[in-house]
């Protein structure tokens, strides 16, 4: 016992000599009479002084049972301190004092740090304009923009409890306060409730109607999601592509997506919807059939929602060119025959770059594989295939395995001109879907134009004969299978072309006689502009009802007015005459032009590569206010589903096998706040170029070509530094 010591004692074997029992009580009784105050001793009590330090105007005094201060409670943030006079002072006073966030006049004694921060114009997404500001410490608001930055770059949330991010947060800001993942993930769903409300609002201040496009997705935990993305123009005149959903759904049944579509809908209070865009799968025709009748029971829609199934022609044309690569299977087979071959083995594939650098060919592209259900990617991997012919053809001479291990699969002279040949088609197609692809401007327009030169190529392709008009026949068939009838497809198509004012109704009678041939184009064309006159009446409707009533009892009170005033009087007030001019040329069958009438009735916009559609409606929407809503609307639609299915990329990426344990609610906000906070006609970069990586591996295998180099980095391998890019491999 005697060995143990207590906090505040000596140390077992110190050299310093305790004092005796009788020592320490004498000391003890000592020091409790020199505690006592004077006025205890005297009998009176201390009158305590008051301070005269600038500090206490910030501050609330708190006094022990003796009435002296000995602690100090900041009045604008209720941090207390120990203020004792004769042991703590009024520093700490002072220093808190300066650095208060919360006191307003900390500002006058401490001086602000500039900033110049780049800002970015609504024309362009890079910043161009800078602005000079005033920094000042905000835990809350370096807190929400890293939430933010999590959301945008898709950040995991244990990124903010990794070392490297602590070190640099040292570094930048010592004092912000690093939250745990945590806090992280409860700050996201804030962030989603913020700016989901925010969008709601703008939604119902800036749009109109709202066209849909929707498609569905499994996630790697065998959950089915359901995106919504609504497209909208708003009342400047600006496209916008939103997500608002992505929700898990029991099934790809119709009846199941429609049913959760309708409560989407409800949700965001969005009843007016112009269209939906989905692909040609037979649980989106029973989906639309639902949908179809909910929205006419809502009295939201136009014309009782005829034209609110759209196709996506993207879906439409990869069906068409695919039905016409079945008679080139077996050509491109052995392309991706001898393209796997090269690709499966690093060791093949370094014979196969050093034989290229020997045939001084350019390495502008890598070899890749292609998916068979997605013919654009079989371009792809045709034409970087082609690039190598010299090169596949070298590997037969120079290397004895290769035809050995490939037998009948080497690809022989007349394969690589089929192919050749095939490549510069399917190149039409390509940049047909390039263009019909887009999300960020106006594709409406473009429908109709893009059919018919579609079937222009078609008509040449079975013209042409041979092996190239059997592939044009059966295109021509699955083109003719959707685009075929003019009584099947959605006369959208045409109504956007039309208020294209470059088009009009310029071109397309030659057009669609071209396409349906004579007998037939009249009476389609027929059709299609008694169709855009309903559905321009049924916009003039709800603009001219209560000015229509009223007209119609003013000039039933004229006519009454008339007969009473002519048998009574020989004089007549003028506003009678032209009242009953207008009644006479009205029952003589003359008609008041409308403003589509005026608006066909002139002359086309000359084409140019600087036309702006939504902005000539802009300047012209004083001329036809009607009009100009009708265009607002239909100019909105998408003709594809990629804006919907692009958003699975990014979900993709979001829910990776590291982060499968993320619940649908959160997969939401995600997926949902990073489009809502990324810039306007920004796309998002899913893949870096890779022939700028290919260059810089090129470089560092080289030593940089004379630049800097670091010897250390050529023994990285290639694999490594992808996956620090966080890109695939390039093999």
């Amino acid at each position: 016992m005697d060995n143990i010591s207590t906090p505040g004692s000596q140390p077992p074997n110190s050299s310093i000599v305790e004092p005796t029992v009788v020592e320490a009580q004498t000391v003890e009784a000592n020091n409790q009479q020199n505690e006592q105050p004077p006025a205890a001793v005297s009998g009176k009590k201390r009158k305590e002084v008051e301070s005269r330090s600038r500090v206490w105007d910030h501050y609330e005094r708190i006094k022990d049972s003796r009435n002296i201060t000995i602690q100090a409670k900041c009045i604008y943030c209720a941090k207390v301190y120990k203020c004792e006079s004769k042991r703590h002072g009024t520093s700490s006073l002072i220093a808190h004092m300066l650095a208060c966030l919360k006191n307003p006049h900390s500002k006058d004694t401490r001086q602000s740090l500039l900033t110049f921060q780049a800002v970015n114009t609504p024309e362009s997404s890079e910043p161009t304009v800078g602005e000079i500001g005033c920094w000042v410490f905000n835990q809350d608001l370096i807190m929400r923009v890293l939430v933010k930055m999590i959301i945008i770059d898709e950040l995991p949330f244990r990124f903010v409890e990794g070392l490297g991010f602590k070190m640099f947060i040292v570094v930048a800001c010592p004092r912000f306060i690093v939250p745990s993942r945590w806090t992280i993930s409860r700050d996201i769903l804030v962030v989603y409730d913020e700016e989901r409300l925010k969008l709601k609002a703008f939604l119902r201040e800036s749009s109109h109607r709202v066209s849909i496009t929707i498609d569905s997705w499994t996630s790697i935990q065998r959950i089915n999601y359901m995106v919504v993305t609504a497209h909208f123009i708003d009342s400047e005149w600006k496209l916008h592509k939103k997500i608002i959903a992505f929700v898990p759904v029991t099934s790809h049944k119709g009846e199941y997506l429609a049913k959760a579509l309708e409560t989407c809908l409800l949700e965001w209070g969005l009843r007016n919807v112009f269209s939906v865009t989905v692909d040609n799968a037979s649980s989106n025709d029973t989906a639309m059939g639902f949908l179809k009748k909910k929205i006419v029971s809502w009295g939201t829609s136009t014309v009782k929602a005829k034209y609110i199934h759209m196709r996506c022609i993207a879906h439409i044309l990869n069906l068409v060119v695919q039905d016409g690569l079945k008679e080139c299977d077996s050509s491109v087979k052995k392309v991706r025959e001898v393209v796997r071959y090269v690709r499966n083995s690093p060791a093949r594939l370094k014979k196969f770059r050093d034989l290229a650098d020997l045939l001084g060919i350019e390495q502008r592209s890598s070899l890749c594989l292609d998916v068979p259900t997605r013919w654009n990617s079989t371009y792809l991997m045709l034409q970087s295939a082609l690039t190598y012919q010299k090169v596949f053809e070298s590997c037969e001479d120079s290397d004895s395995s290769f035809k050995s291990d490939l037998g009948d699969s080497v690809p022989n002279f007349m394969d690589w001109e089929s192919v050749s040949s095939l490549v510069e088609l399917l190149k039409c197609f390509y940049d047909m879907t390039i263009r019909i692809s887009g999300s960020l401007y106006v594709t409406a327009n473009t429908f109709f134009s893009e059919i018919s030169d579609l079937n222009c190529i078609l008509t040449g392709m079975v013209e042409a004969g041979g092996a190239v008009g059997l592939m044009g026949r059966l295109m021509k068939a699955k083109f003719e299978k959707y685009w075929g009838d003019i009584e099947k497809m959605n006369l959208m198509i045409f109504f956007a072309n039309i208020l294209d004012p470059r088009d009009k109704l310029e071109y397309m009678p030659t057009q669609i006689n071209h396409m349906y041939g004579e007998e037939k184009g009249k009476p389609y064309y027929d059709k299609v502009f008694a169709g855009l006159n309903e559905l321009f009446d049924d916009y003039s409707v709800p603009a001219t009802s209560s000015a229509s009533g009223s007209s119609v009892s003013a000039a039933v009170g004229s006519a009454s007015s008339v007969s009473s005033v002519s048998s009574v009087s020989v004089g007549r007030p003028q506003h009678l005459l032209k009242s009953q001019i207008k009644k006479q040329r009205l029952e003589s069958g003359g008609k008041k032009k409308t403003e589509l009438d005026i608006y066909l009735s002139e002359a086309i916009v000359e084409e140019e590569n600087s036309f702006d559609i939504l902005r000539w409606w802009k300047i012209n929407a004083v001329r036809f206010p009607i009009l100009s809503k009708l265009a607002r609307d239909v100019l909105a639609i998408p003709i594809s589903t990629v804006a919907s299915e692009s958003a699975f990329s990014t979900s993709g990426r979001v829910l990776d096998p590291f982060r499968s344990s993320l619940t649908p609610k959160m997969v939401e906000a995600l997926v949902c706040t990073q489009d809502w906070l990324r810039l306007p006609n920004t796309p998002l970069c899913i893949e870096e170029n890779l022939e700028e990586l290919e260059r810089f591996e090129k470089e560092l295998v080289d030593g940089g070509s004379g630049r800097n180099f670091d010897p250390t980095l050529a023994t990285i391998p290639f694999m490594w530094q992808m996956a620090m890019m966080k890109l695939p491999p390039i093999i």
